[in-house]
């Protein structure tokens, strides 16, 4: 190992974090936060902007309604414990533990290692890793061109079958062909190779980044901050929790590891066709009566004593 690569390592890490860094000193202000912050004109301005067309009153009218609701509300976490909080929370919570339970994480962290187990030399685990990260990379730019185009939900269940079937691929694969000696063939570590990439892609385009989109379309604005704020400390805390024990549990479980993932998926897809709403294109101030009241799991929590649905927004 060459003396000075974990410098190399940790100085290439800087990289991303001066792009984010310069990225933040020419980035735009949202129009719903310009609006938040009692600039309305900038904000009706920044929405023409990111519009590109100039009859956007409705849409911006919705965005002061919204605010101007949001600003009545004093206590957002007390709101957000509440009956009508109840929903997103979990589902925004359950997201994030599913988004660690696919085992991206624990593959993305330990993909050399988990390739030398399978008998790859050191070189050769070391690329392969490489071009995971590529493929994980690469496959984010998907999502820009579908995620106005395609439902969100069905977008999250097509990757949940393509993360299966790798995942289950996987395990059979090193089940059967993995031999006594801790290696496999090389033609079928090539495709295992194969099969960790597209189940990479799969995460990269769906549930990577729409564990985080989604939060921020299901939560109403009074309680979206404090409802992020439960999304991003249950994500690392699971991350921690992953990152800890994959190496235990593939120890133990051996090539079981990627059915137990597969188990999980599976249990994510039944989650989507069951509790997960719809939200693309969903307006704001419209969430609780299109999206919540008509629910057939979660209307309830959205219902007055008499069992009638109430105005929510």
């Amino acid at each position: 190992m060459h003396p000075t690569g974990w410098r190399t390592s940790l100085g290439l890490a800087a990289v991303p974090g001066l792009v984010i860094l310069t990225g933040s000193l020419i980035i735009t202000e949202s129009p719903l936060s310009l609006v938040e912050r009692g600039k309305e004109t900038q904000g009706k301005e920044a929405l023409r902007k990111y519009r590109g067309v100039e009859e956007i009153d409705a849409e911006f009218e919705q965005i002061v309604a919204a605010c101007e609701q949001a600003r009545r509300v004093k206590y957002p976490y007390l709101k957000l414990l509440g009956r009508s909080g109840i929903p997103p929370l979990f589902i925004t919570i359950t997201i994030q533990i599913f988004q660690q339970y696919t085992g991206i994480n624990a593959i993305m962290f330990y993909a050399s290692v988990l390739l030398q187990t399978m008998g790859f030399k050191s070189d050769m685990s070391l690329l392969s890793s490489l071009v995971i990260g590529l493929v994980n990379v690469c496959s984010n730019f998907m999502l820009i061109y579908v995620v106005d185009r395609v439902e969100r939900r069905k977008l999250l269940l097509v990757a949940c079958v393509q993360m299966f079937i790798s995942q289950v691929a996987i395990g059979v694969i090193l089940s059967f062909h993995l031999l006594e000696t801790g290696t496999l063939d090389e033609s079928l570590a090539g495709v295992v190779v194969v099969l960790i990439c597209t189940f990479v892609m799969a995460f990269a385009w769906s549930w990577g980044p729409m564990g985080w989109l989604i939060p921020t379309e299901i939560f109403p604005i009074e309680t979206r901050t404090a409802g992020y704020s439960f999304a991003v400390s249950s994500n690392m805390l699971f991350t921690f929790v992953i990152s800890q024990t994959f190496l235990s549990m593939m120890c133990f479980l051996k090539s079981l590891i990627f059915f137990f993932f597969s188990a999980w998926i599976l249990v994510m897809g039944i989650f989507v066709v069951f509790l997960l709403p719809e939200t693309k294109g969903m307006p704001v101030d419209l969430m609780g009566v299109r999206v919540w009241t008509q629910h057939p799991v979660w209307n309830w929590f959205f219902q007055d004593d008499e069992g009638k649905s109430c105005e929510v927004r």
